[in-house]
């Protein structure tokens, strides 16, 4: 008998503390979420710098660490560069444009007064003053919320300068880090998931880069278009404009939508012109720099890019829409490893579209599973 029950209980005990594992696993990564999300960032500006960093290491005569220190001290000059020279400015003609306003809500508001029928001058005047609450004055803070700033403050300067120790070790220690993981695998299947993390690493690298060339063109276009427009606050609806090009689908949109709502402070004509300028510069971009940048980045599809940032959006708002997307082709690429690539699934028959010699529609052939290879 008790041979009969120690197998049975020993499993049991084995898949309880299993469960036990996965469980206190799970908590760990709820709790420690914003590290996770922290390093996570790391590692995508890690994997964009490390072919500049292979580049280069051919050219300058340096080592690896040395090379590595080079293109890490460029990247942290343009990192605190953007944190303390153009954000700073930016904030700059926030507050201007902030203090511009109520008046211009106010004149907006008596005109909505007026409309005919009286239901569209009252949804549309509450319309106008649910904006306006955005902009309101902020009242002077009392001594506890001036410290919650600073504290906010001293955080965000904490957590830049650990994202950028931690892009600078994992470029240092990286081909290590990958040995020791993998080290936990049998021998056969090394490398098969060394290639699968060198071909996550790549992809998302080359999206980084491209993302980061489209909000670098974006950002400077649109603030120089706005400066030879007259637009107030230039620099910030920029660098707006730039932020939002990193949301897919539906960034553009939110990066217009700022500079209109300036634009209508200043004149109807205003607004029009920076609808047309922003329009030419999102034609441009769409038909030659987003091809030319992100072809073969990403390399998923777009029903997975929409429903990977309603996802990441419900989950984890901004940021979580933001990260979605790397993270939904990172899963793509281990699915796709581990699908049955050598067994080829027949195409369902009421999907064909073909033309037999006649020219006319063919629904009723079934296509050999030879004929209907899964594209890799």
């Amino acid at each position: 008998m008790r041979s009969d029950v120690a197998p049975w209980m020993i499993r049991g005990m084995g898949f309880a503390l299993g469960a036990l594992i996965v469980y206190g696993l799970i908590l760990l990564g709820i709790a420690a979420g914003g590290v996770l999300v922290l390093v996570f960032v790391a590692i995508l500006l890690a994997a964009a710098l490390t072919p500049i960093v292979g580049w280069l290491r051919n050219r300058l005569p340096f080592g690896r660490a040395g090379t590595i220190g080079v293109v890490y001290l460029a990247f942290f000059v343009a990192v605190l560069g953007l944190a303390f020279v153009i954000v700073p400015a930016a904030i700059g003609q926030a507050q201007l444009i902030i203090a511009d306003m109520p008046p211009f809500f106010a004149d907006l508001r008596a005109s909505a007064e007026n409309l005919r029928p009286a239901a569209l001058a009252t949804s549309t005047t509450a319309l106008i003053d649910s904006v306006a609450a955005i902009f309101a004055p902020v009242p002077a803070p009392d001594p506890d919320e001036v410290v919650e700033v600073g504290t906010a403050v001293a955080e965000a300067v904490v957590s830049l300068a650990i994202l950028l120790t931690i892009v600078f070790f994992w470029l240092l220690e990286h081909a290590r880090v990958q040995r020791y993981v993998l080290a936990f695998l049998p021998a056969s299947k090394r490398p098969g998931a060394r290639e699968a993390w060198n071909d996550i690493e790549t992809r998302l690298g080359l999206w980084v880069r491209g993302q980061l060339i489209l909000m670098g063109a974006i950002g400077v276009s649109t603030a120089v278009a706005y400066s030879l427009l007259g637009l107030p606050g230039a620099l910030l609806l920029g660098l707006i404009a730039a932020l939002t090009e990193a949301i897919p689908i539906v960034g553009p949109l939110l990066g217009v939508i700022p500079a209109l709502l300036v634009a209508a402070t200043v004149s109807p004509e205003l607004v029009l012109a920076v609808g047309a300028i922003y329009l030419v510069i999102q034609l441009v971009e769409g038909t030659v720099l987003v091809p030319m940048v992100m072809r073969n980045t990403i390399g998923i599809s777009p029903l997975l890019v929409l429903v990977s940032l309603l996802v990441g959006g419900a989950v984890g708002g901004v940021v979580g829409a933001l990260l979605a997307v790397p993270l939904a082709a990172s899963g793509e690429i281990i699915l796709s490893r581990l699908q049955a690539r050598t067994s080829p699934v027949a195409q369902d028959p009421g999907g064909i579209d073909s033309r037999d010699e006649d020219g006319a529609r063919d629904y009723g052939r079934t296509l050999p599973d030879s004929a209907n290879p899964v594209a890799d």
